[in-house]
């Protein structure tokens, strides 16, 4: 039965729906959810569709069942998983089939889809309930005809068959009967077992009065969505209370709590990171707990880093793109993380939306490295590589030779037309006239001399601000001298071409220069001058290449040089009186042609090697190699691959990234320059073959036949795995023969037509479309014959798990022992297969500490193989620890080692030291390997304690050693001398430091007055009222507290107004204060 179509989210197109399972009679109130129903026994489908319109290779698919089962392993006959592709749409549709659907089918699932930085799932459950309606049949045989009978309810039936609850009998069973019982009823989680299991010891299930449906487990909810919390209580006038870890939740617009009849709700909206916490609903007494998880969707990668290649100075701006918005991305130079709180750093973040951005302002040559950028679904990487300015020369300046009063131009060109410079003539700068001017055009500098005089000849030199470089020519100065000769005197070519002449009669120019060849000619009478390229007479007076020709003097100018210029030229003059010749040969030099046939003939994980052809013009000058640029299919930025000449056609360019389509160009060098690059090479992409296939095992053997097993490479990177290759030889040979023609999926292949009594060797290969991998080979060689054979026994070791691996026909007889005893196996548990035997200690001991051994038996030949194992626990503490000197500030203890040392080596001793006054401990020493130590600092007067721990690989012992001495750090050489005190002369007069204050108070209402005195002896307090002393007059309360005295007046009269005193006398004197007091009346009104 197929799942229906659900919300479309990330790469889903659409998901499982969860199903219900009808049998048995039990309660069901599951009819209310919106799942799919079916009876057990049938079979049910999930579908999944995935699509891959933005997706750049194959996605993968996993089943899982819980948290971490994955149903790939367990395909077969019950689960059968299957996949299509349909090119039209480019969906991916995975279908997994469980085949009659029984009880353990029962749970929750997950299907969970990725390609690169690219992820997804979702969840679906399987729930296995009962139909109350199965009990009741119609009493006719039709199925819609006839009334109910329930008197078959009232009928005796015949017991039915018991159902076994596997988790009662495990409850009951002891621990070394678990894995029995686990195989015997199909259990293949062992370790989920194990937890349900002591979960289910340790919490009884208790039956709730409160809730009839309690909250599930947990809750998975997608970061922003909102997810709904339900319970269903027993009384409907039930309050409920709704807590998040441990705190009330109020309500508000983001918390809505509902109260429907029975049902209690609480809807969380907008799911946020905070949300990912403990919820619990109570009600009175009674309280149900669940877990929501909250799913941050991965943040992917949607425009990669580019390659970077600057100069020494300039501005870089690394920049990616992101699939949300406010995302977090981390920084990466090579190993080290870049921190936006380092105000120091040369590094500016820049976050603009999806767009995030790191900038160097002033890149160095330190900055050259690999830069990555990390999000929580991808990451990415781009190189920078920083150079030296350096300056290229487009155009060197010539040699020139002008006569007097002519105008004399040096040119050059250079790359960078930021770049001034200077002029100088023999060393001394050139400064700007009315004859001499100097202009910088763009990349073209100029340095003009007109009317030229014999002063201006010398060296010139053009200095670029900044480089280490410079250009130098030759200025001569042709100096016309007029002969007196006899009037027939013949004529005579003069040439001085000394600058450019590279060999005899050979001039060398630049493509692109001006050539200007003047030939001095003298001769009476004149002579007339004829010059020729081959067999063509030159005669043009204007134009790129032209002849001028002045009195005793013929200029051949050539206006840009270019290739078809190049040749043979001759100049011949003649006069009545003979003739002269002279042969020229004109060499035109360029920049070499583009490389051709630019192509790259194999790929690895990282690198990629490329050929090219040389060019099929090099200039006119031999060739010194050739420079190499590559970058990213779709970028416009080229990276280069070499700062030095390369001098061959083959080049192997690496630090690349498997998986990214790169194209490269190829420049050509000669003396003159750098050629135009060549055409860009096909797109190719460096991928690698996966790694060996591991774990290669024979599985059985025939008189014929040989069949392997093996599991896939650990690494298959981007090129994927396309299938696989078995190949055979006989021992001692060195040719492998192929047993498939074909690749193989599977990760099993019988290889047949084997000679029989034969040892051959195996091994198996790996293909992708990057090749073959290095082959996974048997490690000994295998007889082909179905005999009995010796077994050969290999072991495995986990954690308080042996499992150990044979061979053997047909099946041996394995048995374990324990220091030669038969193992007890109610303390150990044991599994024998066709293949391995596995020996489990559930819950380790040290009593099951000893010497193993495993033998197989095959009728008379045996086979054994030992495991040393040995438990350990916690050691105990030291003996015998007690302090043997105390001097200075220092303390000396010693101890024995513990009588228990766990069953391992003592690793060393953790001291602690405590001030008997204090009973405060403190570690002096972690990790002491001797049985002695001194303890320093300490101070001087006080009492110490001390305690010593063992210690060893699991940790310290469970409790310290006390030493049975202390240590008293003595106080020597000090004498504590008492200041001498002269006590002080107290006695004084009495004197009164407050006086007392004249008062007006309102008849009936009491009052006080008060004074205050000093003297010592403590002197004796009167009181007087006119002049007579107050007795013990009820109606006056006088009190004296360190000094302040008060006399207290109950309700006084108006007889109670007068002037009261008080005299305070002693030994040394008296001292007396007055004061009036004024009783008012009331006043009535009538």
């Amino acid at each position: 039965m197929l799942a229906g179509r659900t919300e479309l989210t990330g790469l889903f197109v659409e998901k499982p729906k969860s199903v219900v399972a009808i049998t048995g009679i039990k309660t069901m109130n599951a009819a209310l959810r919106f799942f799919f129903f079916f009876d057990t026994g049938k079979d049910v489908t999930f579908v999944v569709k995935v699509d891959s319109t933005n997706l750049t290779r194959k996605p993968t698919m996993k089943w899982l069942k819980g948290k971490w089962m994955d149903l790939g392993s367990k395909a077969g006959k019950h689960i059968q998983l299957k996949e299509s592709y349909d090119r039209n749409t480019k969906i991916y549709t995975y279908e997994m089939k469980i085949v009659k659907v029984v009880q353990g089918d029962a749970g929750g699932y997950r299907c969970e889809v990725s390609a690169k930085d690219k992820c997804d799932s979702c969840t679906f459950e399987i729930t296995v309930e009962a139909d109350i309606l199965s009990a009741f049949k119609r009493a006719d045989a039709g199925e819609d005809e006839g009334e109910l009978d329930f008197s078959a309810l009232l009928k005796a039936k015949p017991e039915p068959e018991l159902e076994i609850d596997v988790w009662e009998l495990l409850k009951s069973a002891h621990p070394s009967e678990y894995e029995k019982i686990a195989f015997q009823y199909g259990i293949t989680d062992l370790r989920g077992m194990l937890k349900r299991l002591k979960k289910m010891k340790v919490v009884e299930p208790k039956v709730s009065e409160a809730f009839l449906r309690r909250l599930e487990s947990a809750y998975s909810v997608n970061k922003g969505k909102k997810i709904v919390l339900s319970v269903e209580v027993t009384d409907p006038n039930a309050e409920a209370k709704w807590l998040k870890n441990g705190q009330e939740i109020k309500p508000s617009a983001k918390y809505i709590m509902e109260s429907n009849g029975n049902i209690r709700t609480l809807t969380i909206n907008k799911c946020s990171l905070a949300d990912d916490a403990a919820y619990e609903c109570v009600v009175g007494t009674d309280k149900c707990f669940t877990e929501v998880f909250v799913k941050e969707p991965p943040v992917t990668i949607t425009k990669l880093l580019d390659d970077y290649q600057v100069v020494v100075g300039e501005r870089v701006e690394f920049e990616i793109e992101v699939s949300e918005e406010g995302a977090h991305v981390i920084w990466m130079f090579e190993d080290q993380e870049l921190s936006r709180d380092d105000k120091n750093s040369k590094y500016r973040f820049k976050k603009d939306g999806k767009r995030h951005c790191l900038i160097i302002q002033e890149a160095t040559i330190e900055d050259s490295g690999m830069y990555f950028v990390y999000t929580n679904g991808g990451q990415s990487k781009g190189e920078l590589i920083v150079e030296e300015k350096e300056l290229e020369v487009l155009q060197s300046i010539a040699d020139l030779t002008v006569k007097s009063a002519e105008q004399a131009m040096f040119k050059c060109e250079v790359s960078d037309e930021k770049v001034t410079g200077k002029w100088f003539k023999d060393g001394v700068e050139v400064k700007a006239s009315d004859r001499i001017k100097i202009s910088h055009v763009g990349r073209i500098h100029r340095l003009t001399i007109d009317d030229v005089k014999p002063g201006d000849a010398g060296d010139y030199t053009f200095v670029p601000d900044g480089y280490a470089l410079s250009l130098s020519a030759k200025l001569n100065f042709l100096e016309i001298k007029i002969d007196y000769v006899p009037r027939q005197d013949p004529p005579k070519i003069h040439l001085d071409v000394a600058g450019n002449m590279v060999s005899q009669n050979t001039i060398i120019v630049v493509a692109g220069n001006k050539l200007r060849l003047d030939v001095e000619i003298t001769g009476e009478p004149a002579p007339t001058v004829c010059w020729m390229k081959g067999d063509k007479v030159l005669t043009d007076a204007e134009g790129r290449v032209r002849v001028e020709n002045r009195k005793d003097l013929s200029c051949f100018v050539i206006e840009g040089a270019e290739r078809e210029d190049e040749g043979n030229y001759t100049i011949t003059v003649t006069n009545p009186a003979g003739e002269d010749k002279a042969n020229l040969f004109i060499k035109i030099v360029d920049v070499p042609d583009p490389p051709e046939n630019v192509k790259c003939t194999g790929v690895g994980e990282d690198c990629a090697t490329i050929i090219w052809e040389p060019p099929k013009f090099d200039g006119g000058a031999p060739l010194k190699g050739y420079l190499m640029e590559r970058k990213k299919k779709g970028s416009s930025r080229w990276t280069k691959l070499n700062f030095d000449v390369y001098e061959n056609t083959t080049y192997e360019a690496k630090r690349m990234i498997e998986g990214i389509l790169y194209e490269m160009r190829v420049f050509a060098v000669n003396g003159i320059g750098i050629s135009a690059p060549s055409l860009n090479s096909k797109p190719f992409m460096p991928i690698a073959p996966t790694s060996e296939p591991t774990k290669l095992i024979v599985d059985d053997v025939t008189d014929t036949t040989c069949s392997l097993k093996w599991l896939a490479p650990e690494k298959i990177g981007a090129g994927g795995l396309d299938g696989y290759i078995i190949e055979f030889c006989k021992e001692g040979e060195t040719e492998w023969h192929p047993a498939n023609t074909d690749l193989v999926d599977r990760q099993s292949y019988t290889v047949r037509n084997l000679p029989t009594g034969e040892k051959m060797n195996f091994r198996v290969v790996a293909v992708n479309v990057a090749g073959r991998s290095p082959p996974a080979l048997l490690e000994q060689p295998v007889t082909v014959r179905e005999i009995m054979g010796e077994e050969t026994t290999r072991f495995r070791k986990k954690k308080k798990k042996k499992n150990c691996f044979f061979t053997g026909k047909p099946r041996p007889v394995a048995t374990w022992l324990k220091d030669g005893q038969p193992v007890d196996e109610k303390k150990v548990g044991i599994r024998n297969s066709n293949v391995d035997s596995i020996l489990f200690i559930r819950s380790a001991e040290r009593e099951h500490s000893g010497k193993y051994t495993l033998i197989l038996k095959i009728e008379n030949m045996e086979d054994s193989a030992n495991i040393d194992i040995r438990i350990v626990d916690k050691p105990g503490p030291p003996t015998q620890v007690h302090v043997t000197d105390v001097w200075g500030f220092n303390a000396a203890l010693e101890w024995k080692p513990p009588k228990d040392d766990g069953n391992c080596e003592i690793t060393g001793y953790t001291i602690q030291k405590a001030d008997k006054k204090t009973q405060e401990w403190f570690t002096v020493y972690e990790h002491n390997r001797r049985t002695n130590c001194t303890v320093s600092d300490l101070v001087i007067g006080n009492e110490y304690m001390f305690r010593v721990y063992s210690e060893i690989l699991c940790g310290l012992s469970e409790d310290p050693c006390m030493s049975k001495n202390t240590a008293i750090v003595a106080k020597t050489g000090l004498e504590h001398k008492q200041a001498s005190y002269k006590e002080k002369d107290m006695n004084c007069a009495p004197k009164f430091t407050a006086p007392l204050v004249d008062r007006s108070v309102t008849i009936g209402y009491s009052m006080a007055i008060s004074c205050a005195v000093r003297g010592w002896p403590k002197p004796k307090i009167i009181w007087m009222k006119n002049k007579m002393i107050i007795g013990d007059d009820p109606k006056f309360l006088m009190q004296n507290n360190q000094g302040v005295l008060t006399l207290n007046i109950r309700k006084p009269s108006t007889f109670d107004s007068g002037k009261y005193s008080c005299k305070a006398v002693n030994d040394l004197g008296e001292d007396v204060v007055e004061c009036k007091l004024e009783i008012k009346g009331n006043l009535q009104v009538h």
